[in-house]
This record gives structure tokens, C-alpha cells and sequence, in this order.
């Protein structure tokens, strides 16, 4: 069974950094994509980052560009996210996901609130 398992959210001042962690579980996590998403309140889930399995490639929303740093360790089974510089509007629920064959797979989410 699949299970993913966020840690590190928290409240933090606007300018401030968290840095989230995935404990992933259950399947072969290196090869896997795994990419972060977030959904503030009212508004719809976006993706945030992805970090490819195969070469660690990795994706930003425009919006964490400069500020968000994914990174991953196989070894661990962890998927990591640093935000730095934060900002009111991250504030969010924060999702870890894994996909592989176009199926994702998500955990429960940690919340992440930035005050201004």
C-alpha cells in the first residue's frame, strides 16, 4: 500500500522558512515522481514542485520560483520541500504526492500558514 506522510508545516512570519518533509511507504520510491501541491482556502489544488525519478529534474510553479527548493533522497524514501522567503499567499494546505504510469498518489497534508 502506497502511503505518503507530510511533516513540517507549521506557522511561520511572512519572510520566514519551513522546510516540509514526505516519508513515503509501500512501493519502490525511486521510481516514482514526486511533486508537491498546495490548496489555500477556497481556491483549487495546484502543484507547486515535482522532482523527476530518472535524472531529478526538477518543475516550479512561477509562483515559488527562487524561493522553493525541492529535493529528494531515494536512500530515505523522502522527498523534501524548503520554503524560504514566505509569503501570505503560500499559505495552504500542503500535499505530497507520488505518480508513476499517470496514477497519483496522495498523502494527508500538513498545513502551512504564513503570517503577515
Amino acid at each position: 500500500e502506497v502511503q505518503l506522510v507530510e511533516s513540517g508545516g507549521g506557522l511561520v512570519q511572512a519572510g520566514g522558512s519551513l522546510r516540509l518533509s514526505c516519508k513515503a511507504s509501500g512501493f519502490t520510491f525511486a521510481d516514482y515522481v514526486i511533486g508537491w501541491f498546495r490548496q489555500a482556502p477556497g481556491k483549487e489544488r495546484e502543484g507547486v514542485s515535482v522532482i523527476r525519478n530518472f535524472d531529478g529534474d526538477t518543475y516550479y510553479a512561477d509562483s515559488v520560483k527562487g524561493r522553493f527548493t525541492i529535493s529528494r533522497d531515494n536512500a530515505e524514501n523522502t522527498v523534501y520541500l524548503q520554503m524560504n522567503s514566505l509569503k501570505s499567499e503560500d499559505t495552504a494546505v500542503y500535499y505530497c504526492a507520488a505518480n508513476q504510469g499517470g496514477t497519483w498518489y496522495w498523502g494527508q497534508g500538513t498545513q502551512v500558514t504564513v503570517s503577515s
